[in-house]
């Protein structure tokens, strides 16, 4: 009987070991992405692991964000982008509030060649105030940057106001596996938004597949966000709001009528990421943040019972 306690005791303490094993791991190593936003911020670790990677993304302030991930090419930083991409930002942007647009696109082309080389990763869609959002990406080691370029009142970036933060990606991997999906979109420069499940009520989990990608007007590519509206929201408000070229388009205050749900930021042509919406009854459009979305076939409308 002894032998027998013995052996069930061994067991029962080599679970536990395990068990406390498995509870040392750390948020980074299980691919859990903590960030929060009380104002103007990125508050979030400075190194993660590659492969799967799920960012939380707390809203806390009071204007709408986001967050695009930048992968820099070889031997640039964000001590760069402050010194040679912000200041050309900042002046387009004086000059469109102006209404020079001409004098804007030439602020513009003083952008530096290796600008153009930046790798967007995807990250989280918009993201109103005092909400949560999540989304899954995939993260080869390097170093990158999360932004917010929503423009404050004024119509200055939230980037020059400190929304943007380094962060390095190592070469360990994560523990995460790749999301199982229960709905999936297709989004393409040509096909525009393509919605290939029927979506209900409840928690989801939306693959969003980039089947290509190109730099538009406004010299990012297509995204996906999910916003909520209210049957007396002006769509024309939006569908401006959602253009940066426009003085008054993602500037603070966002259009009446709009909750902003998350979404999946810029991704490269053939990758795919995922994030998490709970879709509760209601009026819901999928859109780019692009100029013209609509005429782009770059929106979606869909309703929830």
């Amino acid at each position: 009987m002894s032998i027998l306690f013995s052996c069930k005791q061994q067991e029962k303490n080599k679970v536990s070991d395990e068990n406390a094993s498995i509870n040392k791991i750390s948020p980074v190593e299980k691919g859990e992405v903590h960030v929060l936003t009380k104002s103007m911020e990125f508050i979030a670790a400075d190194t993660l692991l590659a492969g799967w990677n799920t960012f939380i993304y707390e809203n806390q302030s009071t204007e709408v964000h986001f967050i695009l991930l930048d992968k820099y090419p070889e031997g640039k930083t964000v001590a760069n982008t402050k010194a040679e991409v912000i200041p050309p930002f900042d002046e387009g942007m004086k000059l469109i509030m102006e209404g020079d647009m001409d004098n804007a696109v030439a602020a513009f082309g003083k952008l530096p060649e290796w600008f153009h080389q930046i790798k967007f990763c995807g990250g989280t869609g918009f993201i109103s105030p005092k909400h949560t959002t999540q989304s899954t990406v995939y993260l080869e080691p390097g170093r990158y940057a999360m932004e917010c370029y929503v423009k404050m009142f004024n119509g200055e970036w939230h980037t020059s106001h400190g929304m943007i933060k380094e962060f390095m990606v190592s070469d360990k991997t994560t523990t995460l596996s790749q999301p199982k999906p229960t709905a999936t979109i297709d989004i393409s420069s040509t096909a525009g938004i393509i919605l290939k499940d029927s979506l209900s009520q409840g928690k989801q989990i939306i693959e969003t597949n980039f089947l290509d990608q190109k730099a538009y007007e406004h010299f990012v590519g297509h995204d996906i966000n999910l916003v909520k509206y209210e049957d007396n929201a002006s769509m024309d408000s939006l569908l401006l709001w959602m253009n940066w070229m426009n003085p008054r388009g993602l500037r603070s205050p966002s259009p009446e009528g709009f909750t902003f749900l998350g979404g999946m930021n810029n991704l490269s042509a053939g990758d795919k990421g995922y994030f998490e919406a709970d879709l509760v009854p209601g009026n819901y459009v999928i859109i780019s943040e692009v100029p013209e979305a609509d005429t782009k076939k770059l929106m979606y409308t869909f309703t929830i019972k």
